[in-house]
């Protein structure tokens, strides 16, 4: 996880592509909790909040 300055740090296409990833991420576990194959639960909301994060840096970035 990564704190809010690292993700200010990166360009617009960096955040963009890392939100990708961290989508894709969320999507697996997902499938593996519908299945019933996911041990550990919390990394599910975890992505969440690093997806949550990643927007709102996007959003400032587009803003100012």
């Amino acid at each position: 996880m990564q704190n809010a300055n690292d993700l200010r740090a990166k360009t617009e296409e960096e955040l963009g592509s890392l939100l990708v990833d961290l989508s894709k991420e969320q999507f697996g576990y997902r499938m593996q909790q519908s299945v019933g194959q996911l041990a550990q639960t919390h990394l599910l909301k975890k992505v969440q909040k690093e997806i949550a994060q990643v927007k709102t840096v996007l959003n400032e970035k587009r803003a100012g």
